[in-house]
């Protein structure tokens, strides 16, 4: 009897996440979201990493003088390549036509470099998984392309900013 208790606990508290938790069935299975039913909106997502280094490797990439080449050209460019291709590489993630990937930079004090990436879509399921993907394939380009300089960089702060569109509307993550 005891065993039995705990079974049908499990089995509601699967059913209970399952309901919060949109990747998984009443089962607790994972499984891919129906948008089918969705409206089709304009969905827009936007996110950011920092790549901390020491000053002088941000320095040379600001100055073009790393060996590998133009730092933020290849950076940029792996960055919208990986808003393009992220139902490659997460799971579950519903493959989107991305009509915008712009990547940002900022060099900021003390050797940290800010990427921005932004992403936006036509569609029934939102761009954040496409904006985040973006920032990270950047962060870890410019690290590729600099370890032979500062193997101690290091990659932080990886975080949606902000979302706008379905029906979920705008969110904006708030200042600390």
């Amino acid at each position: 009897m005891k065993h039995e208790a705990r079974v049908v606990t499990a089995t509601r508290d699967r059913k209970a996440t399952a309901r919060r938790l949109t990747h998984l069935d009443a089962q607790g299975r994972a499984r891919m979201v129906d948008v089918s039913g969705k409206a089709v909106s304009e969905r827009v997502a936007v996110a950011t990493a920092t790549v901390r280094m020491q000053p002088t490797t941000l320095r040379l990439i600001r100055s073009g003088r790393i060996a590998k080449g133009e730092v933020l050209a290849v950076a940029r460019i792996a960055g919208v390549m990986a808003a393009k291709r992220t139902a490659d590489l997460i799971p579950l993630c519903h493959p989107l036509p991305v009509e915008v990937a712009s990547i940002d930079f900022t060099p900021r004090a003390g050797g940290r470099l800010e990427i921005t990436a932004t992403t936006k879509v036509t569609g029934k399921t939102g761009v954040e998984m496409e904006a985040l993907a973006a920032a990270s394939a950047a962060a870890l380009t410019v690290y590729d392309m600099c370890k032979a300089v500062d193997r101690g960089m290091v990659i932080t702060d990886l975080c949606l900013l902000e979302k706008r569109g379905g029906r979920s509307g705008t969110w904006r993550r708030g200042r600390a």
